[in-house]
């Protein structure tokens, strides 16, 4: 009887070990189309942040913004973003780019007041927009019209279109946009977020040297980010990779 069970357990261990081998074996064989879901998804999590970064508490009244003649050019210019951003953060698009017949949309606000600094942000939440509408070539041109210095949406602006050309299919341009996207004001958020795109980009590539050095200064610079934390796995796979 001992034998017995001692067999039947050999054979359970041993379809274990078969099922895992074929579940490695499918991740390998697919690991490109898993990255690029995964970076897809990264998108979505993080194309709006500078929408709530910016984001003015709103109620009715703001569908019945007027511009009067006694105010500014810069506040004529933040008073239609606010009115355009409603529509974007209801997910009507199509309206927040274009404007409702009355007020108008990013698209025109980036027209009439591109030199102010809400005219730029207006650039940004076209580009938004254009994303979410996966119209990639019309984000990617209106990102590059984001010019504020802003710490975070500067180099968020450059991550996007990163983004905007992995979706084109388009590796190299994505790459190149992450490493500046890596470089443009440091910092804890947009910094390492953009540095496990460039590694995972590089994977897809195939270039598992250049993947490793992006992994690997994650881990060193930023330690405490929500990217380090899983980092490890990916630089002890490409290690054993590259073997």
């Amino acid at each position: 009887m001992a034998k017995q069970n001692t067999k039947q357990g050999d054979e359970r261990l041993e379809n274990v070990e078969e099922a895992l081998s074929k579940t490695e074996l499918w991740i390998e064989n697919n690991q490109k189309t898993l990255w690029i879901i995964l970076i897809a998804l990264l998108v979505a999590a993080f194309a709006i942040y500078g929408i709530s970064k910016y984001k003015k508490s709103r109620n009715e009244a703001a569908k019945n913004l007027s511009f009067p003649q006694e105010i500014s050019f810069e506040q004529k210019a933040t008073q239609a973003v606010d009115f355009a951003s409603y529509y974007m953060e209801n997910e009507n698009y199509a309206t927040a780019l274009n404007g409702d017949g009355e007020k108008p949309g990013f698209l025109e606000i980036v027209k009439d007041y591109g030199s102010t600094k809400a005219g730029k942000l207006a650039a940004y939440y076209a580009g938004v927009c254009y994303l979410k509408q996966g119209n990639y070539n019309e984000a990617i041109e209106y990102f590059k019209k984001y010019t504020n210095d802003d710490k975070v949406l500067a180099p968020m602006s450059l991550g996007l279109i990163g983004d905007c050309y992995l979706q084109l299919g388009d590796q190299q341009n994505a790459v190149s946009y992450y490493e500046k996207a890596t470089k443009k004001s440091p910092n804890e958020f947009t910094t390492p977020m953009y540095l496990q795109k460039l590694g995972m980009t590089y994977e897809i590539m195939g270039n598992n040297a250049k993947a490793l050095d992006a992994y690997k200064t994650l881990k060193k610079d930023f330690p405490l980010s929500n990217e380090a934390f899983e980092i490890n796995k990916n630089i002890a796979y490409l290690e054993e990779k590259m073997k």
